[in-house]
């Protein structure tokens, strides 16, 4: 059996106690490694693996980081999934007897990690938990451990709904049961989403206070979140918020795909900010305004009077040309209020921390007073509301010096008349620095030597040094030789020897008393931190309101209104994106009118003309204004929409190994299924990874499904021109087409949308301009003659079945023959019938369509 030294003992017990993390082991300066934690901890982190004696016959693996630059390898191995528990000394080692004591004093994950590169101001870093509720919907809370602030969320779709939730808010870690767990694994490891196992929920004197106002469903997850972050950063968490929940229809949903098409917080192809709704949107000038941006943007409003009310905020704030200006100077001088609370109470906040929050409380009267003066309502409503926090600022002023250093124990923190203790101690020991210095310039008179100096050192103190050229010039018989060096001598006399005890002594206690004030202060503040918050939110509403304002006015953007309705009505509506990232070339604006008579659109018209811009500025506009925002138009009257769906753009999800036509299918059927008459619908190019007729089919079924039973506002573009003969039968269809022309045989988009069917698809043309070999465009204008002249009967009988032909009418006429055909069969068989008519087969997995179809074919055996 291995015999290990005591230490390596101490090490395997607590490491058995944190399997699934690396261990930081504190040594003296070090933070050590061993074993296998060693050996993987050296590749990742590219450092170099020794060995130690570690009481057995063989040395066991070794590796370390120094302790004041640790900071940067735990950040690079939580962000690539790993956890790292942070092992500290918990005694002195001069007063220790035997091994020194040692505990683990936090566990940083991917969802705690709370300072560092990869932490980005503009964006919270949230953990959540997630409990399954049913079969298909889950509870899902999540919370930002830097800032405090919490949601919870009901999330229905089955897992997939639920992973695509944690990847709209780049949730890296979430935290499950074992049947979860078990669950998720797969899907998680491949998104790169952290799995962490939490049984128990917080106990109920903890965490009433945070769940109180939740749904009794939302409340086990909350409670399992809260008991995994107490658990893995053993400390204070008084600025965790109480968990918010807002009723889903208060809001404007859009789905993770939905918010990925149209390009809201991250673009589809470069996978960056650029080019997107947030890169336009983005005029904040506080980290806490841009998280609240985000926010904002992930969850728009759908209630019609707090939608007018953050209108009526932007609206004023344009009126104030100057006051907004300097608006946003002053909020140029305010730090992260959030995250600065949230380093008081995790005890980890620093002089520069104060100093920080002290110049950022400063800030708010001025605020305040410029919101007042501005005699707006709204805006006096803002200032009035605002909290000064005076007595906090006041102490910080009081306490902390104007240019703190970095680190707390390093002194000049505390200012002078804060403490009159330590105003004595520090007094004591500047004047013994004074009397050092004039027992300097007194050495070199007695002696003559102008290069003779005092020193310190930590292992020997002060000394006289005197350089050995020079040894016969001194009477050596006043001083005591204390150290030799290669060309000079340290001595030290009596004299020295009684000021270095009395300086020493007071340094040391100053140093002290000031740490344990600097802890005091700290622990005082605690107090404060609800009201620092409360600021935090109001300050970053006011900075995405200017904003909003900014962005309005340098983009020419305008105020929309809203009605009770259903009806929608854009005039010179913009891509606001797409306005922006062609800079000076024209863009050109179009007109979007959907009434309650004519609320669907079918959108012909050659590819690269704009359909999908087209559609996607609507959509835009739709989602700007219900943020709260002026919107890319001339005119905007609009609907309250509850929720968003678009099919945009062809993908594959290899992941899912399913192919881009069944993604395309899932997203229409997700926008099928859950839409109401209050929604928006975007189809674009639907049945286009099918064969002809088989796209041209569902793209017509859906279209009349969509109609006669959901209502929605819906756009829908098509390369199939056949499908405009439907305007002739649904009743609030109509058609519009994208136009183009064509110049000496080559096609000019125009951009423009007009009324009624395309004439043509140019796509030859586009294939020309594409610069396709001339001999393939020859070819392709060839062919395209003969199919167009040929006259043959089949593809004359498909003309006419997809111009005439109504799918929707061909499934009732179906309906009803089975409905004859059912009178003749038994009862166990209409029953049979009847739940298969009911049966949602895309919303079934195919262990649920085995178990039905078992369940049938025994209600057909048993009733024989």
């Amino acid at each position: 059996m291995t015999t290990y030294t005591p230490m390596m003992q101490q090490y395997l017990l607590i490491k058995s106690e944190y399997k699934d993390a690396f261990l930081f082991f504190r040594l003296g300066d070090f933070y050590e490694l061993f074993f296998d934690d060693a050996i993987s901890a050296s590749q990742i982190l590219e450092i170099t693996l020794t060995s130690r004696d570690a009481g057995s016959t063989e040395r066991v693996p070794m590796c370390g980081v120094p302790h004041h630059s640790a900071q940067g390898y735990i950040e690079t191995l939580v962000s690539k999934g790993y956890k790292v528990a942070i092992c500290e000394q918990t005694e002195d080692p001069k007063q220790a007897k035997g091994v020194v004591k040692r505990e683990v004093i936090q566990l940083i994950t991917p969802g705690t990690l709370t300072e560092g590169k990869t932490i980005d101001g503009k964006s919270n870093h949230y953990i959540a938990a997630a409990e399954q509720l049913s079969e298909n919907s889950f509870a899902l809370a999540y919370l930002d451990v830097s800032t405090g602030e919490t949601n919870t969320l009901l999330v229905e779709g089955g897992t997939k709904s639920l992973l695509q939730q944690l990847m709209a808010f780049n949730i890296r870690e979430l935290v499950v049961t074992e049947y979860l767990q078990v669950l998720l694994a797969e899907q998680a490891a491949n998104l790169g989403i952290v799995l962490s196992l939490e049984n128990e929920e917080g106990t109920d004197e903890n965490s009433i206070q945070y769940v109180s106002n939740l749904p009794k469903s939302l409340q086990g997850a909350a409670k399992c979140l809260l008991k995994y972050v107490e658990r893995t950063q053993m400390r204070s968490l008084t600025h965790i918020q109480p968990f918010t929940y807002t009723e889903t229809k208060k809001l404007l949903r859009i789905d993770t795909n939905s918010k990925r098409n149209l390009e809201l917080l991250q673009s589809i192809r470069g996978g960056d900010q650029k080019g997107t709704l947030l890169w336009l949107l983005d005029e904040t000038v506080t980290a806490m305004g841009g998280r609240k941006l985000k926010q904002w943007m992930h969850q728009p409003l759908a209630d019609k009077s707090a939608i007018e009310e953050r209108l009526s905020i932007v609206t004023d704030i344009l009126d104030e040309f100057f006051i907004r200006d300097e608006l946003r100077e002053l909020l140029r001088k305010v730090y992260d209020l959030e995250r600065l609370a949230g380093r008081v109470a995790f005890g980890n906040v620093g002089g520069r921390d104060l100093a920080q929050l002290r110049e950022s409380l400063r800030q708010v009267p001025s605020i305040k007073e410029q919101l007042i003066s501005s005699n707006k309502a709204t805006l006096v409503k803002l200032g009035e509301k605002l909290d000064e926090c005076t007595d906090i600022e006041q102490l910080l002023s009081k306490a902390i010096t104007d240019h703190p250093p970095v680190a707390i124990k390093e002194g000049d923190v505390i200012r002078e008349g804060y403490d009159d203790k330590l105003d004595e101690l520090r007094f004591a020991a500047r004047n013994g620095k004074d009397w050092i210095a004039q027992l300097e310039q007194k050495e070199r008179e007695i002696t003559g030597i102008k290069n003779l100096k005092i020193g310190y050192n930590r292992i020997f103190g002060y000394y006289i040094e005197i350089t050995k050229s020079n040894i016969a010039n001194a009477d050596l018989t006043r001083y005591e030789r204390k150290q030799t060096l290669a060309n000079a001598e340290r001595y030290i006399t009596e004299e020295l020897k009684e000021k270095e005890a009395v300086i020493l002594n007071a340094e040391e206690q100053s140093l002290a008393l000031e740490y344990d004030l600097f802890v005091e202060l700290r622990e005082q503040l605690k107090q404060y931190i609800p009201r620092v918050q409360e600021l935090a939110s109001e300050i970053s509403e006011l900075d995405v309101y200017i904003s909003f304002a900014v962005v309005s006015e340098k983009y020419r953007f305008v105020k929309p209104t809203f009605h009770d309705g259903r009806a929608l009505k854009i005039v010179g509506g913009r891509h606001p994106v797409v306005e922006k990232m062609l800079n000076k070339q024209m863009y050109v604006p179009n007109d979007c009118i959907l009434t309650d008579e004519k609320n669907m659109m079918l959108i012909t018209g050659p590819n690269m003309s704009g359909k999908s811009t087209f559609m996607r500025q609507v959509a835009l506009i739709v989602v700007l204004a219900q943020m709260g925002c002026y919107v890319p138009a001339d005119e905007a009257e609009l609907p309250i929409t509850d929720q968003i769906f678009t099919r945009i753009g062809a993908a594959d999800d290899l992941v899912a190994g399913q192919s881009t036509f069944m993604v395309e299918m899932l997203e229409s059927q997700n926008a099928i299924m859950n839409a109401t008459d209050k929604s928006l619908l975007l189809f674009d190019e639907i049945g286009r990874g099918t064969s002809t007729y088989d796209g041209m089919a569902l793209a017509q079924a859906m279209m009349e499904y969509i109609h006669d039973k959901i209502g929605a506002n819906t756009l829908f573009s098509t390369h199939y021109h056949e499908l405009t003969a439907l305007e002739q039968q649904l009743q609030r269809l109509q058609n519009v087409h994208v136009s183009a022309t064509e110049q000496d045989g080559k096609v000019v988009f125009l951009h423009k949308v007009k009324q009624g069917a395309a004439d043509k698809s140019y796509g030859v043309h586009v294939a020309q301009l594409a610069e396709m070999p001339e001999a393939i465009i020859e070819r392709a204008r060839v062919l395209l003659e003969q199919f167009e002249s040929k006259d043959c009967q089949t593809t004359k009988e498909v003309k006419e079945d997809a111009l005439q032909l109504s799918l929707f009418e061909e499934i009732e006429k179906r309906k009803e023959a089975q409905l004859s055909a059912t009178e003749k069969v038994s009862q166990a068989e209409c029953e049979v019938l009847e739940r298969l008519e009911k049966m949602n087969i895309m919303g079934t997995s195919p262990i649920q369509a085995i178990n039905v179809l078992y369940e049938l074919q025994q209600l057909l055996l048993n009733k024989k």
